[in-house]
């Protein structure tokens, strides 16, 4: 029994047709009638009551219908694993982060995905959050990496919350230690100091603001409008101090002293984000993987 008879066989019997079954599959009537006999030699019984005009299945055509579909749908499904497979060689992965994301969480998933797949290709786009959720809605992105809440919730997106993490005061270990010098603070403590500020769009801009205007004063900015390296630099230059989260802290290396803030503190909660209309690529859906199980 052949493959290509299956088909024949499935072909038939769906246009009770046998000129018909040939212009499916794309062989002339003779061939599939041949191919369609040898199976029915094949198997010891005949699978199509002919009459002129009147193509029907036998009983033994009736068994083994359902069968051969289920045959022909598991070989196509085989088809489509290996061709993904086969992508993970090759291709790209379009991923969207926030440039703090991009300092503190993703160098060693990337690397380990990079050592995994060395030969796809990985295109990072740094952004805020709304212009990503932008980016994924209209393609030009597979994945995001966003801060949650969106900006502007999308139906069209699925979230997936990836972590849960804290803000800390970084300052100039040359500069006196903000809050008066004790070893956590509180957004209150922060009144009158001079803040390093991100530019407008900046995640963390908007949510320490709000803190600090919760907490019933106007943050003073030193210097705004910033990226993430520059917020740094502009902090270990003993500019002011900044609102960060610890994990780009933590990387951030020497020239910097970090300050824990005390309970109930401030937090952001990182989500993985796609288009809930279209699967990402195979590529995009393993760093996916490597990405909720880091």
């Amino acid at each position: 029994m052949q493959f290509q008879q299956l088909q024949y066989f499935v072909a038939v019997a769906e246009t009770r047709h046998f000129t018909r079954a040939a212009d499916l599959v794309h062989v002339s009537q003779p061939s599939l009638s041949q191919q369609v006999k040898a199976l029915e030699r094949e198997l010891g019984a005949d699978l199509f009551q002919r009459a002129r005009g009147n193509i029907t299945l036998t009983d033994a055509g009736e068994a083994l219908l359902p069968l051969a579909r289920r045959i022909l749908a598991d070989a196509d499904t085989a088809r489509h694993e290996v061709q993904e497979l086969a992508q993970l060689r090759g291709g790209r992965v379009r991923l969207g982060a926030t440039p703090s994301v991009c300092t503190g969480l993703l160098p060693d998933v990337l690397r380990a995905f990079h050592d995994r797949y060395p030969g796809i290709r990985l295109l990072i786009e740094e952004g805020g959050s709304h212009d990503l959720v932008r980016e994924l809605a209209r393609g030009a992105l597979d994945l995001a990496l966003v801060v949650l809440p969106l900006p502007t919730p999308s139906p069209a997106l699925t979230t997936v919350e990836l972590l849960r993490e804290d803000l800390v005061v970084v300052s100039s270990p040359e500069e006196p230690r903000p809050g008066g010098g004790r070893r956590a603070v509180d957004i209150g403590d922060l009144e009158g100091e001079r803040l390093v500020m991100f530019r407008h769009g900046y995640d963390l801009r908007e949510l320490t603001v709000a803190a600090c205007r919760s907490a019933g004063f106007e943050p003073t900015f030193a210097v705004e409008g910033g990226e993430m390296d520059a917020v740094l630099g502009f902090v270990r230059a003993g500019l002011g101090i900044a609102v960060v989260p610890r994990m780009v802290a933590a990387r951030s290396g020497r020239g910097l002293r970090v300050t824990p803030l005390t309970r109930p503190g401030l937090h952001r909660t990182i989500a993985l984000a796609h288009r809930s209309d279209v699967a990402p690529p195979r590529a995009a859906r393993e760093l996916q993987r490597m990405l909720l199980e880091r």
